[in-house]
């Protein structure tokens, strides 16, 4: 099961560049509606097989590995909607609803699993089709004219692609977020693993272990909803350097504490913080990237910051082994501390590195036209 669950993530990553150029190029909408249908075909068959008892493991990873490619295609037609769907200024809070909800799902999702699971193995993988199913049928409800522009002719694929990462790399604040928010992410997947092997080290029950990660997402889900609010009264650059160094203190304390629930809250703690930096620079980001180009950058920052994190596991069980949780705690605070430094030094690019959100501006699709089509509201 640890080799489908590797293998299914890692397929995902690798489509997810060229999941980026696709949706750049096709319309956004059609290309969202037919992933899911992808993906609700995929688990169906796994429902089938598990339903009439007849399961493989190559159909099971076969199955993970289509699911996770088409949700890929999925999240990187979904990277322009917000800039088409929502007026800048309320950026933040559309962001933070989006967050929020991945983070409930998280807590509520594992759970919802093991309790379907008692009531037939089967029906875990039958919800999850039918799940994809009705997020089909919710992009199908969308009105609004999602298609991507283009500036020009289409280029060739491999064009298309470098343009993205050249774009990214070029621009200071998108470099910025790039090894901010990669280096955040390998650290945080450290630090929870650190806690889990190390209150597992300690005689923790499984419950106890799962009673950290429920607290650790519950921060993480506080953190987002409260989020915009913060990010309505403070300005940006604030935002970010100050809670840069609020995580530092926190995840030092993971490296002294010995009680389950210290674990939890403190590893709560910095989710909560977290949360905030995430929502600014994820709104100044949908701000400054052209329409042309929001799925590219998007799967190019989502994916140099999933990649490096995906190492975070095997780091934290090697070091923990060999060096104890205290240390991987201390070093992860270090880590930590080094992020908060260069935010702090970098923080320039949030005075005036793009446009600020304001009331008057509106998103593409409101400034063509204020109905759809047939006369109705979009």
């Amino acid at each position: 099961m640890g080799m489908l669950a590797s293998i299914a993530t890692v397929s995902g990553l690798a489509a997810s560049p060229f999941a980026g150029v696709l949706a750049d190029r096709w319309p956004r909408k059609p290309m969202m509606i037919c992933s899911a249908l992808v993906a609700a075909a995929a688990m169906g068959t796994v429902f089938a097989a598990v339903a009439w008892g007849r399961t493989a493991f190559a159909h099971l990873l076969a199955a993970a590995l289509v699911e996770q490619v088409a949700s890929t295609c999925y999240t990187a037609a979904a990277q322009g909607t917000i800039r088409r769907l929502v007026p800048p200024s309320d950026y933040p809070r559309a962001i933070g609803s989006l967050q929020a909800r991945d983070q409930a799902t998280q807590i509520v999702g594992p759970t919802l699993g093991g309790v379907l699971y008692q009531v037939a193995r089967w029906v875990p993988f039958l919800a999850d089709a039918l799940s994809f199913l009705l997020t089909a049928a919710l992009v199908r409800a969308v009105r609004a004219e999602l298609t991507p522009e283009r500036d020009g002719p289409a280029a060739s694929f491999v064009s298309d692609l470098a343009q993205g990462v050249r774009f990214v790399w070029t621009d200071g604040f998108l470099r910025f977020v790039l090894l901010w928010a990669a280096g955040l992410n390998a650290v945080l997947g450290a630090l929870y693993y650190q806690a889990v092997f190390s209150a597992q080290g300690r005689g923790a029950s499984a419950s106890s272990i799962g009673l950290i990660l429920t607290i650790s997402g519950i921060g993480g889900l506080v953190g987002a909803l409260t989020a915009p609010w913060l990010v309505r009264r403070l300005p940006s650059a604030l935002i970010v350097a100050a809670a840069s160094w609020a995580m530092v203190p926190a995840a030092a304390g993971l490296a002294f504490t010995t009680r389950t629930w210290a674990y939890g809250l403190l590893l709560g703690a910095v989710s909560f913080i977290a949360q905030s930096v995430v929502i600014v620079l994820h709104a100044r980001a949908v701000l400054v990237v052209p329409d042309t180009l929001q799925a590219r950058v998007g799967t190019v920052l989502g994916t140099a910051g999933e990649g490096l994190a995906a190492f975070a596991p095997v780091a934290a069980g090697v070091l923990v082994s060999a060096y104890g949780g205290r240390t991987v705690g201390l070093t992860c605070a270090g880590a930590l501390g080094l992020l908060a430094l260069y935010a702090t030094l970098r923080v320039n690019h949030l005075r005036g590195g793009g446009p600020e959100p304001d009331e008057e501006r509106e998103p593409h699709h409101l400034r063509e036209s204020v109905s759809a089509p047939d006369g109705g509201p979009r």
